[in-house]
């Protein structure tokens, strides 16, 4: 599978993205854990996050730690050219998938392309500052994006979540699967967020990044209905890079053959009622 971010293959894929795509994953640092919250107690990293699980299940019904105490180990980003189309998929740091490599090339690319918007869905919350907390623990400078992301309401980075909701006005019940499902896209479908860390536990890594994979074309394909919405495209265009992006993705296969699966769980826009 293909870590280099950006790649260097010609013709499409080496024209500069107009966006960046994506989404991570990631499980709690359990020696931060023991340290900040327990540094009194013999425990090990693995018990500090049970722990630590159990008080946030308690207070909020959810053993999902807050994103301070998150190391990223899934970065997938999908490049989008001016025009909507799709030009490279990447999974940051293939084959090893170690958080500090992850992140040193999540960042070179940002750099590489200060004029490429990012889309995430729900970033703003987690994934943008699970990697801001990334660059501070490895040391690595994200001025260019610094320069531009520090401004509430206008920056180089476009949240869905944060766009559908109106800056949170409301929850959005099902979040992406639910707008992905809309679509005929796959959405969730094994694997759910909160099984990753189970997985991490027992050597999935590459699982892991599958599943991010999916989560960032589902985010892709919500982003093009968003045009449609903002009158940047028409809906027959839409559904034609739609179908493009299907003869790309299918393409792709040897390359991910996570693919398939994804594909095997496509289906067509027919809204109902």
């Amino acid at each position: 599978m293909a870590s280099d971010y950006p790649p260097t293959a010609p013709a499409e894929e080496s024209k500069a993205p107009r966006y960046l795509i994506l989404d991570t994953e990631s499980v709690p640092d359990g020696k931060l854990v023991r340290l900040v919250k327990y540094p009194r107690e013999t425990l090990t990293d693995a018990e500090a996050i049970g722990r630590a699980q159990g008080e946030a299940r308690e207070k909020n019904g959810s053993d999902f730690l807050p994103v301070s105490f998150q190391i990223p180990v899934s970065v997938c980003v999908v490049r989008v050219g001016a025009d909507f189309k799709l030009q490279s998929i990447t999974c940051l740091g293939a084959p090893g998938f170690n958080p500090a490599e992850i992140v040193k090339k999540f960042w070179q690319g940002v750099a590489l392309y200060p004029e490429a918007e990012l889309v995430t869905f729900n970033g703003r919350a987690f994934d943008m500052p699970l990697l801001e907390l990334a660059a501070f623990r490895y040391g690595y400078a994200i001025k260019s994006y610094l320069q531009r992301s520090r401004h509430r309401f206008q920056s180089n980075h476009f949240d869905m979540l944060e766009w559908f909701t109106n800056h949170c006005a409301y929850r959005l019940a099902g979040g992406l699967d639910m707008l992905s499902k809309i679509l005929g896209k796959p959405g969730k479908m094994e694997i759910k967020g909160e099984q990753v860390y189970a997985m991490y536990l027992e050597g999935k890594k590459q699982e892991i990044n599958d599943y991010c994979l999916f989560d960032t074309l589902d985010t892709y394909f919500v982003f093009l209905r968003t045009r449609v919405l903002t009158g940047q495209i028409t809906l027959q265009q839409e559904q034609s890079l739609v179908a493009e992006a299907k003869e790309w993705i299918t393409a792709k296969r040897e390359e991910f053959p996570a693919l398939e699966k994804y594909l095997a769980n496509w289906g067509n826009w027919e809204p109902w009622p």
